[in-house]
């Protein structure tokens, strides 16, 4: 007899709506794996970047794909409220692909069909992987096209002035300081770009729980979450 499939929580909004944070907390809580489909996007930005690639060349990037080892593992003893580290291989890329120029790549390369088929199989795999309970994957097309039957699908949002200050305090943390009007700047053309797109374009799916995280804390929403999915968890037995 088949084992149950593990419990498949999406996660899904613009950039800057909370929804990494939020979902590491969230996974912690209920013992789930956490897959970060934003950064599998942002690891092939980089590789391509690295192999002088285009982001719109779908040849090269269809020959690119097969060969990259792209992986999560947690954060090192003592520093648990990193996150977790993104690998390339043998490289931690985890701090590389969280650039300006790299939010922009993911979101070119994400709109490539080549791209996204390419790494359909991946992120199942990861989600559904022996051993995990549950899995709660971000992403920007999870509830629709990665686990459209996903067993809770929620969509986090906020305005894009919350969202692009959010991301100027980051990069000022960070040693990388911009002009705000230039988070902001970017913040709208990856808007436009990832709901625009032909393939698999930013959207709520239609049996999502909305949430506008702009005037609430991480962890109200962490809580709501939760409460959420503990709930169709026991009805689920």
């Amino acid at each position: 007899m088949n084992s149950p499939r593990p419990f498949i929580v999406g996660v899904d909004g613009p950039a800057g709506a909370g929804k990494s944070t939020t979902c590491r907390r969230l996974a912690a809580r209920l013992g789930f794996a956490m897959v970060d489909t934003g950064a599998i996007y942002r690891t092939v930005a980089l590789a391509a970047q690295r192999g002088g690639i285009a982001f719109d060349d779908d040849v090269r990037l269809g020959a690119l794909l097969p060969a990259l080892q792209i992986g999560f593992e947690p954060p090192p003893p003592g520093a648990e409220g990193a996150g977790q580290r993104v690998r390339l291989g043998d490289e931690d890329v985890s701090q590389a692909i969280r650039t300006p120029p790299m939010s922009l790549g993911a979101s070119a390369v994400s709109a490539r069909p080549v791209v996204r088929a390419g790494l359909l199989e991946l992120q199942r795999r990861l989600a559904t992987a022996p051993g995990n309970r549950g899995a709660v994957l971000e992403g920007r097309d999870i509830g629709t096209v990665v686990f459209p039957d996903a067993d809770a699908k929620f969509f986090l949002t906020a305005s894009d002035e919350v969202r692009a200050r959010r991301r100027f305090l980051e990069l000022q943390t960070k040693g990388d300081p911009q002009p705000f009007e230039a988070v902001l700047a970017d913040q709208r053309k990856r808007d436009r770009d990832d709901s625009s797109r032909d393939v698999a374009p930013l959207r709520a799916a239609t049996d999502a729980v909305i949430l506008d995280t702009g005037a609430l804390s991480l962890d109200e929403v962490v809580e709501r979450l939760a409460a959420e999915v503990e709930s169709r968890l026991a009805r689920r037995g």
